[in-house]
């Protein structure tokens, strides 16, 4: 007994060939030249024989799958089964590549079998893989001698995969089977699979909930029709079993689950083994079948709602395609392949039962986020980055981190020596730096500024804006000071709009731009004895969030940090801060370089946010807590005007217990 196979390499295909491996035979696998080095690596992988693999240079695309004249003479007559699985499984392929392998690649191999053929009577039978897919979007149970009857193919996939099932049904000059799989994903043993498709879809989306939620937190989501799906073990089981049974010519075989499961306890089904929260409640799609299919796909066509569809969809990697499938309408009938299976053991196994290894292999192999550069480097290397505040504390720690990177630094201070001791410092270590002195409180010099970036660096790719100014002092003590509102307001908030307005342009140009504002934990937790400085951060937050929905279109990302208290020379006229907790600038580095990394919209710490939290929940109860925290932490000898008591200024054990609590927060 001899076999062929196209698409031997493919993901059916090997495990397919492993059990023929079982077998007595030779096993004749068609290989474009190009690709026999992959051919010997999954052999290898697998655990073939090699000796008992026969390459047959060839392509689909060829007549008679390009194989030579010498090579038909070398096996005419010797093959008695034709497996032909090699086609395109990807509904994202454009429709002339999908005619061309699906339905060129079939008739190009039934044309080859026929040639292989022993010439008097047909000893081959010909196995064509085909797909639930040929039945298209058929509403009701579509049964295995059903074919014609097919629906909804007006996708390139769906019509492809039926017209090359219908090419072989009319095949005359040898015997013939018809296997359709329904949609098949990872090994139930191991979990291996090849490439994201099907469910896996949407692992993206479910590993986000987990991140964001807790698994006991219910959801709602969609119940969906029955999606059916199978390991690709049971289907090259199956498909080994019934094509080595006689008197089974003819037939067309479903390789699906009996008892398929709704999409969303197919979801449901991943988030248990993913660990992410389930859908709760799920709604019906029929539910909505009172509205009129004009007026819903009126509604579906509406401007913002194609914007915020396309935008979901493509943050959770999910193609527009899958979601014609999430109402999928077809039942497939298989008691044709139950009867063919009867005695053999092979059976669809509890989705439950693997889902788990399908979640693990895909974690672990085939997470997109596993491709994504993660490092600074790979983020900054020969970016113009721009840091504001860059000469000292956080800008100069996150400076030195973006230089040792690769990027074009460029750092910008008032003080003119230690900006460029901090430059030359950088340099001497390998880094190109460049550095600017501007009173980024002043309008007239932030624009000298930006003119002079850009005329020297044609862009900026980040900004940090890290300069700012901090006042600690009660409002009681400010009636006459309103001057402290204004140049809090005039470096931290327009200082910082006049950088990000200046640079925008040329951002937006170029559909491609960052900005990071280092705000602070205050703006969370309205930390009293700050108005003045809150007041001017918040005010940079909330025009960041105005931004984002303005801009995030043209690809510019905005990400607001609300850093906890950092020792730096800011806080240096509050003695009380040498005694509580405070984060390092290195430290707080660490978060600016996460903020270029992953481009979150806020990075804040767990404090900052339940503090937030309680304010909107329970606001009379928060006022209560800050109240008490003004009472026990007094104005600074600074904010008084006391030198004298500025030198021996003490905390008390009570305000340094009640900082450690509120670890981070400014007081």
């Amino acid at each position: 007994m001899s076999y062929f196979v196209t698409g031997a390499t493919g993901f059916i295909g090997r495990f397919l060939v492993s059990n023929l491996m079982q077998r007595k035979g030779t096993i004749h696998v068609l290989v474009r030249k190009d690709s026999q080095k992959k051919l010997e690596a999954i052999g290898k992988k697998m655990g073939w024989d090699m000796k008992r693999i026969v390459p047959v240079a060839g392509d689909l695309s060829a007549a008679k799958c390009g194989v030579s004249a010498a090579q038909l003479r070398a096996i005419k007559g010797k093959v008695t089964h034709f497996f032909h699985l090699a086609a395109i499984y990807d509904m994202e392929a454009d429709a002339a590549s999908q005619r061309e392998a699906n339905v060129g690649g079939t008739r190009h191999a039934l044309d080859l079998a026929a040639a292989l053929d022993a010439g008097q009577t047909s000893n081959i039978v010909f196995h064509h893989v085909s797909s639930i897919a040929a039945a298209g979007l058929y509403p009701g149970i579509f049964r295995e001698d059903m074919f014609e009857e097919a629906e909804g193919l007006d996708d390139p996939y769906l019509a492809t995969k039926h017209e090359s099932e219908g090419l072989v049904r009319a095949e005359k000059r040898i015997k013939w089977r018809v296997y359709r799989p329904g949609m098949v994903v990872g090994h139930s043993q191991t979990g291996e699979i090849d490439k994201i498709d099907g469910p896996y879809y949407f692992f993206t989306l479910l590993k986000k909930l987990r991140q964001a939620l807790p698994p006991w937190m219910p959801m709602i989501g969609i119940e969906g029709g029955r999606i059916n799906i199978v390991p690709v073990d049971f289907v090259a089981n199956a498909l080994d079993h019934i094509a080595h049974k006689p008197k089974l010519d003819g037939h067309t075989f479903h390789l699906t689950d009996p008892e398929p499961l709704r999409v969303g306890e197919v979801l449901n089904a991943f988030a248990r083994a993913g660990h992410a929260p389930e859908m709760t409640m799920r709604l019906d799609a029929r539910m909505f079948a009172f509205v009129p299919s004009g007026v819903r796909m009126a509604a579906a066509n509406l401007p913002p709602v194609r914007r915020m569809t396309a935008m979901l969809l493509r943050d959770f990697r999910i193609p527009k395609s899958v979601l014609k499938f999430i109402t999928y309408p077809t039942r497939f009938d298989s008691r044709e392949t139950e009867r063919a299976l009867k005695g053999s053991g092979i059976s669809v196994p509890k989705l439950d039962d693997y889902a788990w290894r399908l979640w693990d292999y895909w974690e672990r192999h085939l997470d997109p986020d596993l491709f994504v550069d993660h490092t600074l480097k790979g983020k900054v290397r020969n970016k113009v980055v721009v840091i504001t505040g860059g000469s000292s504390g956080i800008g100069l720690s996150t400076a030195q981190r973006v230089a040792e990177a690769g990027a074009i630094t460029v750092i910008v201070a008032r003080g003119e020596e230690e900006l460029f001791k901090a430059r030359d410092e950088m340099k001497a270590k390998g880094g190109k730096v460049f550095a600017y002195t501007a009173d980024l409180a002043d309008m007239v010099d932030c624009d000298r500024l930006v003119e002079k970036i850009l005329k020297e660096h044609g862009h900026v790719d980040i900004l940090v804006n890290n300069a700012g100014r901090s006042i600690r002092r009660s409002i009681e003590l400010s009636y006459d000071r309103f001057h402290d509102f204004e140049r809090t307001m005039q470096l931290n908030y327009f200082g910082s709009l006049r950088l990000i307005m200046g640079f925008m342009p040329t951002m937006t140009h170029r559909r491609k731009g960052h900005i990071i504002n280092i705000s602070s934990i205050g703006v969370l937790a309205n930390s009293p004895r700050f108005s003045a400085y809150v007041a001017s951060k918040a005010a940079l937050d909330a025009f960041s969030r105005c931004a984002q929905g303005e801009l995030s279109g043209k690809g510019i990302s905005f990400t607001t940090i609300n850093m906890p208290l950092v020792k730096t020379p800011m806080i240096a006229p509050t003695k009380m801060y040498d005694s509580v907790p405070t984060l390092t600038p290195d430290e707080a580095a660490d978060l600016v370089v996460k903020g270029i990394i992953e481009k979150p919209s806020r990075i804040a710490t767990r404090l900052g946010i339940f503090s937030a939290l309680i304010n909107a929940l329970a606001p009379k109860a928060y006022e209560v807590i800050m109240s008490t925290a003004f009472e026990l932490f007094p104005d600074s000898a600074a904010a008084k005007g006391d030198r004298k008591a500025l030198k021996e200024a003490q905390p008390s054990n009570e305000q340094i217990a009640f900082a450690a609590l509120m670890r981070g927060v400014h007081w």
